[in-house]
Formats: structure tokens, C-alpha cells, sequence
């Protein structure tokens, strides 16, 4: 986990006080929820079924130990209500700049547009990216989430690259 987050962190939105915190493995299931929530991560196979819990289980354990991983969640009026992940990443490029990668940013589908997203995301470029020393904070969002593109376009972030994905064959 990245140690030198500040969190908890309270941030108001247009519903209320919303706390984003470090996630917990009781979180597993609210996590796995929000990723089925979505229409391209169910379409890839996030759809909360019951014999894929453990993986997930097993993928929050990893990504909570290992020290440039986190893995957030938002939480409103006692619910999970969002998530993201956070991967900090040493470079050779730009000087030898550190990036935060963000990634699997998901807010509740009837919560969206309430300001959760919009307050995360500045707390990730405002306090998050400058307490694990980046300069930089990227992310990559699918192609067909157009109204996402827009979104991040709004809070700044520029499309300056195009990404590309090769997906493992199973042995």
C-alpha cells in the first residue's frame, strides 16, 4: 500500500460527505459490485458472480501488500459508493519522473454526475500524486467510454497517447 497517502480524506459532493479511505478486504464485495455495475468491465467478465469471489478476494490482499499499490474507496453514508487504484511507478523518462497511475476508477452508475468522481480525481492530482513524489498522474480509459473521456478532459487531463493491450493467452 502507499503509505504516504493522506487518508482518510472527507470531501463533500452534491449528496453529502463522502470519505475516501484505504480499502479493506471486507470491501471485497462492494468493490466487486461497482466493477459489475459497469457495462464494459461486466462485458469483460466483471459480473460479480459468486465462484469468482476469491479471486478478487485474493487480487485486493495482493494489491493491499504490495507498497506501490492502493486500492481506495469512497464511502457514503456508510456504503461503498466508488473506487480506484493507485499504482505509484518510477521512471527513466522525463528525468526520471515518478507517474501515479490511476485505474478501475468506478463510481456508483445512480451516484454519477453527484460530484464523487469529479472530488477524487482532484484529490489524486492535488494531494495523492504530490505525497508519493509523482509529477505526473496518467490513466488509460476505454475507448467507448466517451462521456468518461469527457469528464477527465473537464478536470484537465490531456489524451496525448494512445494505449494499446495484449491479452495473455491461458495456458
Amino acid at each position: 500500500m502507499l503509505d504516504a497517502l493522506p487518508l482518510p480524506h472527507s470531501f463533500d459532493s452534491r449528496i453529502g460527505t463522502a470519505v475516501l479511505r484505504r480499502a479493506v478486504v471486507d470491501d471485497a464485495d462492494a468493490v466487486i459490485a461497482l466493477l459489475a455495475d459497469d457495462p464494459i468491465s461486466a462485458a469483460r467478465g466483471d459480473v460479480a458472480s459468486d465462484e469468482d469471489r476469491p479471486v478478487y478476494a485474493r487480487a485486493l490482499v495482493e494489491i493491499l501488500a504490495e507498497p506501490s499499490n492502493d486500492l481506495l474507496v469512497v464511502e457514503l453514508d456508510g456504503a461503498v459508493v466508488g473506487t480506484l487504484q493507485l499504482t505509484s511507478i518510477p521512471g527513466m523518462s522525463r528525468r526520471g519522473a515518478r507517474r501515479l497511475l490511476v485505474e478501475a476508477v468506478r463510481v456508483h452508475s445512480g451516484l454519477r454526475s453527484s460530484g464523487i468522481g469529479s472530488a477524487v480525481m482532484r484529490w489524486v492530482g492535488e494531494a495523492a500524486a504530490p505525497a508519493v513524489g509523482a509529477s505526473m498522474v496518467q490513466l488509460t480509459s476505454d475507448a467507448a467510454r466517451t462521456d468518461a473521456h469527457r469528464f477527465y478532459e473537464r478536470l484537465g487531463y490531456v489524451g496525448s497517447h494512445r494505449g494499446f493491450k495484449y491479452n495473455v493467452p491461458r495456458a
